[in-house]
């Protein structure tokens, strides 16, 4: 045990002795509840917290079940409505309690309505298929150390329940606000598991129905043509409706890793940038985690998640970004003749397995009603309908499309991450990544004490190889493939099965050594680009198109960014106060890109005007002096970074639009494309709605964005820094444009848990942090928004890992919780 945690121990060993001394409940907690309540019971779970300021939690426990304890505890006191609200999800009750027609959780599945998500999480329950995971035997299946912090969670959340009044009044006093056990807790870490798979899916697996009998056409739909399905679909339409699918809109990120040889004291530094929605089930929620001896990790679980997602220990930082890996594929099926629910499989005929799903609807008059649905499965998965709202699938007399999800059959997320937070090297993490093969849907991003650093897609994927999808890639396979990485493979033959990588821990999966992964590199960044140019100098190639591609046009974000850090980079000397630097610098790509030729092809306007898409002359002269003077970065101050977001998006809204003269180059893939069209007519029409736009709002063309660019909390407008991925800048925030006001007036997803992280060599890193959305849900709590005014003025929270600085704080409050 190292000097620091023999002093943890015996820190927390008087903490235990001392309990709740000079301290004060959460702020969540019912005032008056009694000492009574934060004192154990005989047997039962416990565990310390001790809050810092902005309500951050050190939780302790003796073991993975108490520590599991102290987290379900705590996220309950902060978040329990959004909580109770996914708990309701995942047992299929929605349409019951809130109406079949009503929105869905979009957090846990994309289920268009009530009726579908409760349908397909009916759907998994009623097969086990949570229960079988449990019980497989690790590695394959969950450990019981996964296990016991799931157990744990729960009995923390019931025991804040029952020993607390709630305080939100988005549930307070609801009766679906329910007692959870450890089942409800793995299937909400599986719910986040198959988000891009099944559950990105639910549309489809619910609303596939097979032919009715003695008919040649689809189940509720004319007849199809000879080419059924979407291979008769328009060249591009599939791949459009695809790209709209897998490229999704709600999830995000930016991380870079420094390595020693070009940072201030030879040790590596870690700048994560994660962009997730603002509110509901998917918000991260910050604390730190301790089993004296055996576990200290500092970092953001997502919400019913009871392990660090991404964070940082004494020795190694690790962020996580969306990748561009496709996790998800079709089998095309050939079905028997005059058989539409049988399949052949090398000629021989295999039946479906159907399953009736039974969920209770709330009525209009309020009464319950029952609706059944029928779902269909076979070897490769379940039966599909359609994969995004433009591209049916259907379902004829000849033919039927499955899903392919190898995630459908992994429980280990909760394992990636406590393996990732033990590590304490980036070697370490690669060696965890590779044993218990676990995340989903991300890449990794890290850097250690040592100065190295680590970019890798380590994820699970299934295993399309080049060669497989060659062989055996129908028509619409091949056009996917090629397009967006998305199999659409032969299931008539059994020779096209995904097979088994020798050192996969699953069938049909990729094995840890075809991930792609660059050590070492002076930087490592992604922005949710492929692999290609995790470092621009040193190109990643060579891997199945299935995790990405290369030689093509990387977005801006990723191509401002690596402008950013190769700066960085080759500047040296690098510390934790420039990776704050560089979040906050707000710079905006497009706007350097394109500002500067917009300004003057303004102000060669004839007459100053430019025709507007109604046909209507707009004056916008006064356009052109913003612009020019425009300092190109989106702080909350910057006077015309409202009137180029307004015109940039408007101009890559048009379709008719010819943005860029200078086309994409692979051999310079970090500038080109580059130098604005301003000769396209698209330039000047642009242009013109964005001045209208504005000007209908009352908004000066010169506003500050702050002005209008804000969340309001407790009926306080609070300025939001950052813009839209498609100005490239590296603070992504994504907001919903209200017309009326002119304004983005509400952010839906973003910027989310920020660290940079170094390390002084001694077991005490050097973090800086922040929660731009803070830490709860619930408007009556202090620490509802106290970070996002953090974010509105560029400022970090001060990292408390070690014991003397988590001593230090002078908001320390502690708290000891217990069952009772």
């Amino acid at each position: 045990m190292t000097v620091r945690h023999r002093l943890r121990a015996l820190t927390l060993t008087g903490l235990a002795l001392l309990t709740g001394a000079g301290s004060a409940l959460p702020a969540a907690a019912a005032p008056g509840a009694g000492s009574a309540a934060h004192r154990p019971s005989g047997g039962g779970l416990s565990a310390v917290i001790r809050y810092t300021e902005y309500g951050i939690p050190h939780i302790t426990g003796k073991d993975y079940a108490s520590l599991g304890f102290g987290e379900g505890w705590a996220q309950a006191a902060d978040n329990v409505c959004v909580l109770a609200s996914g708990f309701v999800t995942l047992r299929g009750e929605r349409s019951l309690t809130f109406g079949a027609d009503g929105a869905p959780d979009h957090d846990l599945s994309s289920a268009s309505d009530n009726l579908s998500s409760d349908l397909f999480f009916r759907g998994l329950n009623d097969a086990r298929t949570v229960e079988g995971l449990l019980a497989t035997p690790a590695p394959v299946g969950p450990s019981h150390q996964a296990k016991e912090l799931m157990r744990g969670w729960a009995a923390g959340y019931n025991a804040w329940l029952k020993q607390n009044r709630i305080s939100d009044p988005a549930c307070r006093g609801k009766d679906w606000v329910r007692p959870v056990g450890t089942l409800d807790v793995a299937r909400r870490g599986y719910a986040i598991t198959v988000l891009s798979g099944q559950g990105l899916m639910a549309d489809g697996i619910t609303g596939a129905r097979p032919p009715a009998p003695g008919t040649s056409g689809t189940s509720g739909g004319p007849a199809p043509r000879a080419a059924a399905g979407p291979a008769a679909t328009t060249p591009g339409a599939a791949s459009a409706a695809v790209r709209g699918l897998l490229h999704r809109d709600d999830m995000g990120s930016n991380a870079v890793a420094f390595s020693g040889s070009v940072t201030a004291d030879g040790r590596g530094l870690l700048l994560g940038n994660p962009h997730y929605p603002w509110a509901g089930g998917r918000r991260f929620w910050q604390s730190q985690l301790t089993i004296p001896g055996e576990l200290d990790v500092s970092g953001a679980s997502l919400l019913g998640l009871p392990i660090t997602s991404i964070g940082h220990n004494s020795g190694m930082a690790w962020s996580h970004t969306v990748s561009t890996g496709t996790p998800l594929g079709l089998y095309e099926l050939r079905l028997a003749p005059g058989d539409p629910t049988s399949y052949l499989v090398d000629g021989k005929a295999e039946r479906m397995r159907q399953r009736t799903v039974t969920v209770e609807v709330r009525g209009k008059d309020g009464t319950p009603q029952t609706v059944r649905r029928t779902q269909w499965q076979t070897r490769f998965g379940p039966v599909v309908g359609r994969l995004a709202t433009a591209m049916p699938l259907p379902w004829t007399a000849t033919s039927a499309y499955v899903l392919i999800d190898p995630n459908a059959a992994n429980l280990r997320f909760t394992d990636a991450s406590l393996a990732l937070s033990k590590a304490h090297s980036v070697r370490d993490a690669r060696a965890a990544l590779g044993r218990v093969q676990g995340l989903p849907w991300v890449n990794t991003v890290a850097a250690d004490s040592g100065g190295h650093s680590l970019y890798t897609q380590a994820q699970v994927l299934p295993r399309v190889t080049d060669e497989l999808a060659a062989r055996c890639s129908t028509p619409l396979g091949k056009e996917l493939m090629a397009s967006d990485g998305l199999a659409v493979l032969d299931g008539s033959r059994g020779a096209c099965a995904l097979g088994k990588d020798a050192d996969a821990l699953q069938p049909g999966i990729f094995g840890p050594s075809a991930m792609p992964t660059l050590l070492d590199a002076p930087y490592a960044e992604n922005s949710n680009d492929s692999p290609w140019l995790a470092n621009a100098d040193r190109p990643l190639t060579g891997y199945p198109r299935v995790f990405g591609d290369t030689g093509t046009a990387r977005s801006l974000r990723t191509r401002g960014g690596l402008q950013d850090v190769a700066a960085m980079a080759a500047r040296g000397r690098l510390t934790v106060e420039d990776l704050q630097k560089q979040q906050f610098a707000e710079r905006v790509p497009a706007g350097d890109l394109a500002a500067a030729d917009a300004a003057k092809a303004c102000a060669a306007l004839p007459g100053g005007t430019a025709t507007g898409s109604t046909g209507r002359s707009v004056d916008v002269s006064a356009a052109c002096g913003v612009l020019a003077r425009w300092d190109r970065t989106a702080t909350t101050g910057s006077r015309g970074a409202l009137l180029f977001d307004r015109f940039w998006h408007a101009l890559n809204s048009d379709p008719k639009a010819k943005v860029w003269r200078v086309p994409f180059s692979a051999s310079a893939p970090v500038t080109t494309p580059n130098t604005l069209d301003t000769g396209d007519a698209a330039f000047a029409r642009a242009l013109a709605d964005a001045v209208t736009e504005l000007r209908s709002a009352g908004v000066a063309l010169d506003a500050p964005l702050g002005e209008h660019q804000y969340v309001e909390r407790g009926g306080k407008r609070i300025a939001v820094p950052g813009g839209g991925n498609e100005i490239g800048v590296w603070n992504v925030v994504e907001a919903r444009w209200n017309a009326a006001r002119g304004a983005y007036d509400d952010v839906r997803m973003g910027t989310s848990y920020l660290q940079a992280v170094g390390f002084d060599g001694k077991g005490c890193p050097v973090a800086r942090t922040l929660l731009t959305y803070s830490q709860s849900t619930d408007p009556t709590s202090p620490h509802h928004s106290d970070q996002t005014e953090l974010f509105s003025s560029g400022r970090m929270v001060q990292g408390r890992f070690c014991e003397k600085d988590i001593l230090a704080s002078p908001a320390l409050r502690t708290v000891r919780v217990a069952e009772h």
